[in-house]
């Protein structure tokens, strides 16, 4: 058995024949090779399992593997690594999905890039996370994480929203639009790029603020400070919602505050040996696509 990754835990996306195909073809190449395999219950439960490999809660998995292989898309990447954040093993990404920025081993090669993987021969990358704090009237109701971004965004009736923002307790300005994004390094190349926001390295470090479609053409994104503590305040009667990472959604009222800053806790990333960051940009962005004639 490879000492380094013992149990390799097998995540994928629900509902999904492709995956569970492959999952199946990656629990038995693992075995093979010796690996004691266990495959996520949420998972065994949507895709069905044959006895061979052992049944686990995440609870199980972040305690006591050592390495979790997600297969499917970013989605499940990133919900994924929201739920072992307090735990320190590793994720590897077998992209069955659409772009793959963060599941970057694609599955024609899984079994040669898990192979070298386990044999030692990777990239290790360490990745921030956000945590976002609503609070009302005085009163925290509601935390959570993110790997991409947190957005506020305009509520059920698709009004405009009004909104103070804040860094470090200094007050910026009074926006009117349709939100704002606070985006992660590994996020910048998500909704926040799709809202003319810049890309930011996964190395850097701080978060950038984008604005979603604003009222007046001179707000700009800001790239800030990775200490740095952003305060959106929704004016009253407007309704608005927060969603972090496309995911998880909140009801935002009138008088909320919400505070955004990074997260104590990070997820980390193995790469193939081969990878490399601006290779990914130039194929998921067609950068190298010739001109059209």
């Amino acid at each position: 058995m490879d000492k380094e990754f013992g149990i390799v835990a097998l995540v994928g996306k629900y509902q999904s024949t492709e995956v569970a195909e492959a999952l199946a073809q990656t629990a038995a190449f693992l075995l093979q090779r010796g690996q004691d395999v266990w495959l996520e219950h949420d998972t065994a439960r949507a895709v069905g399992h044959d006895g061979s490999v052992r049944v686990a809660t995440i609870e199980e998995i972040g305690e006591q593997a050592d390495l979790v292989v997600v297969l499917g898309g970013d989605g499940t990447m990133l919900a994924t690594a929201r739920r072992l954040a307090g735990h320190s093993l590793p994720l590897v990404g077998v992209n069955q999905g659409r772009l793959g920025f963060l599941t970057d081993v694609p599955r024609e090669r899984m079994f040669a890039c898990l192979g070298d993987i386990l044999d030692g021969r990777y990239l290790r990358e360490r990745r921030v996370l956000l945590q976002a704090d609503v609070w009302r009237s005085g009163e925290a109701i509601f935390s959570t994480m993110a790997l991409n971004d947190v957005v506020l965004s305009r509520g059920e009736f698709g009004r405009m929203i009004e909104f103070e923002l804040h860094v470090d307790g200094e007050y910026i300005y009074t926006q009117r639009s349709d939100g704002m994004i606070v985006s992660t390094p590994t996020g910048s190349t998500a909704y926040a790029l799709s809202a003319n926001g810049p890309i930011l390295h996964p190395r850097l470090a701080g978060f950038v603020v984008v604005p979603l479609c604003p009222h007046a053409l001179t707000y700009r994104p800001l790239a800030l400070a990775h200490e740095s503590t952003v305060e959106l305040v929704v004016l009253p009667r407007f309704d608005a919602r927060l969603f972090c990472d496309g995911q998880t959604l909140f009801e935002i009222q009138g008088g909320d505050r919400v505070y955004i800053k990074r997260a104590p806790l990070g997820v980390t990333l193995l790469h193939p040996q081969d990878y490399s960051y601006f290779a990914v940009l130039r194929e998921k962005l067609h950068w190298s696509a010739a001109p059209r004639s």
